[in-house]
């Protein structure tokens, strides 16, 4: 299987490129690639064209570009869920005819039909196929479980093809007829009488509402529409080591598509628990871990808890300040699109006794002065 080329090299622009940029070299190479325009070599035409709109689907929206920017193509592996698990982008090409709907596009669809033939592809979209709206939901989850992964279920509401008319919106033993007033077109051509002569204008037929169909007996379970609105119950797996603000998409998990169109995906924003002993820098676990002022004079031994709940025995120095660092190796968060780990990196503060018996403060007294420090000297009243 050949290797994928980076999206940027695909169009030829640098990754600080801007939206204009981008659509700037998509306009130029989608019509240097075009199979209609290179009908000596349109096998090889059609390859290029898939491959500079799939890196212009990806890198024009903003969230695909940056999880593509984080991720890469196929972004974290062995997780995900639906069809397509983690990070997949559709190409949006329907073969050797073109665009599925070039009206995602704004006015790309107007700049390929007059360069290739034809009207405007928006007044043809309206009875075309259309893919399904994306979906997007958050999902709290706790330090632990970023830190282990989880398996969560999720509810999420979505159309879904009603079973009842398999989504032809027609009821049940019917079909839709073809619109008898622009014969299946979706448009109605006029002339227009204007100060400088009749004009042809064409408009969305407002009997099909452009469809180019009737629905003279609508389902009774989705009044016509072909879809209708459902609470879905979902399983997502949270790879270990996934951050804060992350994103996890499902392919195909989206909004229903209307006339035959694939579903949308569902986009799910991962948002992690403050914890109350944990921190994290990048795949850095970091934490506090309080010793007694005679443990870090001395030198001591402390158990340290460690995110999985297991525990580390480490070995403190004598004569350990507070704020020390100290660092086990191995015991960070897992990287999401590597096989390494970062460190578990723990600060020592000592605590200082705000309670002393008489017997304590005597023995620091005599110590004190052994070390030729001052010794404390017993507070008196105002009056002595």
């Amino acid at each position: 299987m050949a290797q994928k080329r980076d999206y940027y090299e695909v169009l030829g622009v640098n990754k600080n490129a801007t939206d204009d940029e981008l659509k700037k070299a998509f306009r130029k190479l989608a019509k240097k690639y075009h199979p209609d325009a290179n009908p000596d070599n349109k096998e090889e035409a059609e390859k290029k064209f898939k491959e500079v709109n799939e890196a212009y689907e990806t890198l024009s929206d903003k969230q695909k570009r940056q999880m593509y920017d984080q991720f890469g193509f196929d972004g974290p592996q062995n997780f995900g869920g639906g069809q397509g698990g983690y990070y997949s982008y559709g190409s949006g090409f329907d073969g050797f005819g073109g665009f599925s709907d070039f009206g995602d596009f704004g006015d790309l669809g107007d700049i390929f039909s007059s360069f290739f033939g034809g009207g405007s592809s928006r007044s043809r979209s309206s009875n075309g196929v259309r893919r399904g709206a994306d979906l997007k939901v958050n999902l709290d989850i706790t330090f632990e479980e970023a830190y282990l992964g989880v398996e969560k279920e999720i509810s999420i509401n979505r159309t879904e093809k009603c079973s009842s008319c398999s989504g032809t919106g027609a009821k049940k033993g019917t079909s839709p007829e073809k619109c008898s007033v622009c014969n299946g077109t979706g448009k109605i051509k006029q002339v227009v009488t204007t100060p400088f002569g009749q004009m042809a204008t064409q408009k969305v037929c407002s009997t099909c509402s452009g469809k180019g169909t009737v629905i003279k007996e609508p389902c009774v379970e989705c009044h016509g529409k072909g879809v209708v609105k459902k609470s879905i119950k979902l399983k997502v797996k949270i790879p270990e080591g996934i951050d804060n603000g992350q994103t996890i998409v499902l392919k195909g998990e989206g909004e229903s598509g209307t006339n035959g169109g694939s579903k949308g995906d569902l986009y799910i924003v991962v948002h992690i628990k403050r914890h109350n002993i944990y921190t994290r820098k990048s795949e850095h676990v970091l934490c506090d871990i309080p010793i007694t002022i005679t443990g870090a004079t001395l030198g001591t031994e402390v158990e340290i808890p460690m995110v999985d709940g297991t525990k580390e025995k480490y070995r403190i120095p004598e004569g350990t300040q507070t704020g020390t660092k100290f660092t086990i190796k191995n015991k960070g968060f897992k990287s999401v699109n590597g096989n390494w780990r970062g460190d578990f990196v723990f600060t020592v503060i000592v605590q200082t006794p705000k309670k002393l018996t008489r017997e304590q403060r005597d023995l620091l007294t005599q110590l004190a002065k052994t070390m030729n420090e001052q010794p404390p000297i017993k507070k008196k009243g105002i009056f002595g």
